[in-house]
């Protein structure tokens, strides 16, 4: 078993074949600016160009590793936080790890790519995702004794109910040094380690979010499990429209989706086009008529 060890001002990976020093989210703070390309796993991630922007930085997750790889474009940041996705696509994450240029993963993600191949986290920059409340030598508190402990807190925003408990659940993270909110869906997860890079205009391509579309890189039964129609008006839906109230307008930070098809509503992340994309980047546009995929599912 992997475990992290504290030795000064630093964290280790430690197990009994691996010794590695993990980054520090401290210092990548603000580390840099201007637009990023989030890539996630929907259908409509397969039919976006993204040779045409291979300029931009982008973060890959899970799966959609896999058109970077086609792409010979390799992610500034590989992001997984399910233990569930190596175990079931071990060969994906595997893919991830070898081509990200850094790593945001769980400890439970980092124990399960160790067991799969056991050099693979060799010689990586691995950031350390762990969930808010659930970091590694704090006390657990719960939900809502958590979101009361952080009301006034200016770097974790959430949600705060006496009277239900869900709501409490829900929360961004200005700083990942203290944690990340989880909403059921990894593109959140995301949105909070570039807004706590530093990006400040978000272009977020594949976040279909519909669960009989599947992933664009499976099909039929051999397609992993997913919970999004379950999970969808409880969790991803509040937490978005948190971060669209609270935290695009405090931050100055810009999301947009390029799924046409996506079930996110247009009042809480707007969608564009490709002509837009280009206009909002100040790229001249080789097709005016283009528009971000519409495959429907």
């Amino acid at each position: 078993m992997l475990r992290v060890e504290a030795r000064g001002e630093q964290c280790w990976l430690v197990g009994h074949d691996l010794e590695i020093c993990l980054q520090d989210f401290a210092h990548s703070r603000r580390s840099v600016t201007g637009p990023v390309l989030l890539l996630a796993s929907g259908p409509s991630a397969n039919e976006f160009p993204l040779p045409r922007y291979r300029s931009l930085p982008v973060v890959a997750m899970n799966g959609s590793i896999v058109r970077c790889v086609d792409e010979g474009i390799r992610p500034f940041y590989y992001l997984c936080d399910d233990p569930n996705f190596v175990i079931g696509r071990p060969a994906l994450a595997l893919m991830g790890v070898s081509h990200g240029e850094h790593l945001a993963m769980s400890l439970d993600v980092l124990q399960a790519i160790h067991a799969a191949d056991a050099t693979a986290l060799n010689g990586k920059k691995i950031y350390l995702l762990e969930r808010v409340n659930r970091q590694e030598g704090k006390a657990v508190m719960s939900d809502r004794a958590y979101a009361w402990s952080i009301r006034n807190d200016d770097e974790l925003i959430s949600n705060f109910s006496l009277l239900r408990r869900k709501p409490n659940r829900i929360g961004f993270s200005l700083n990942l040094k203290r944690g990340y909110f989880g909403s059921r869906t990894i593109p959140f997860g995301a949105l909070q380690l570039v807004c706590h890079l530093g990006f400040r205009q978000v272009f977020v391509v594949g976040m279909d979010l519909r669960q009989g579309g599947g992933r664009f890189y499976e099909k039929g039964e051999a397609a992993l499990p997913s919970s999004l129609d379950e999970d969808f008006e409880q969790y991803i839906l509040p937490s978005f429209a948190l971060m669209a109230r609270k935290i695009l307008p405090r931050t100055g930070m810009q999301v947009f989706n390029l799924s046409r098809v996506s079930r996110m509503p247009e009042r809480v992340i707007p969608k564009i086009t490709l002509q837009r994309l280009d206009e909002l980047l100040g790229v001249q546009s080789d097709a005016s008529t283009q528009t971000a995929p519409a495959n429907a599912p």
